[in-house]
């Protein structure tokens, strides 16, 4: 499975022909996970009714995972690895944490958490950060 960050879903909701076929593609698989504070991002920037419908959308239909405590152990992750120190916040924190405990990949185009992400979780097509 494969966990769209923020910045990766901005990109397939913007129709970004450098991102929405293959995320298309994902999505007729059923190989993206939902993560709800990646969905509360994106309602949280939402402009009109439309695109309230079309996220909540995704996120009755996508598969999700649930984990108790996830908050509480993503801040516990942060704190262990320094995270806040890299300029990687809880929500970032709570994505990576996600990834751990269910084996998924994370695709993202933040540059600050794709240095944190360990490079099994990182989707292949993240970009070069070099």
């Amino acid at each position: 499975m494969i966990i769209l960050d923020t910045t990766v879903w901005i990109e397939f909701l913007k129709n970004n022909q450098n991102f929405y076929p293959q995320i298309k593609e994902l999505l007729e698989k059923r190989e993206i996970l939902a993560v709800e504070c990646v969905f509360g991002e994106l309602l949280q920037g939402i402009k009109n009714k439309s695109e309230q419908e079309i996220i909540n959308s995704f996120w009755r239909h996508l598969p999700k995972v649930n984990y108790e405590k996830i908050i509480l152990e993503a801040g516990e992750y942060s704190s262990k690895n320094m995270l806040i120190d890299q300029g990687v916040g809880l929500l970032d924190s709570i994505i990576l944490v996600h990834a751990i405990k269910g084996n998924s990949r994370i695709w993202t185009l933040d540059k600050k958490f794709l240095r944190v992400i360990p490079i099994e979780l990182r989707y292949k097509e993240c970009p070069n950060i070099d």
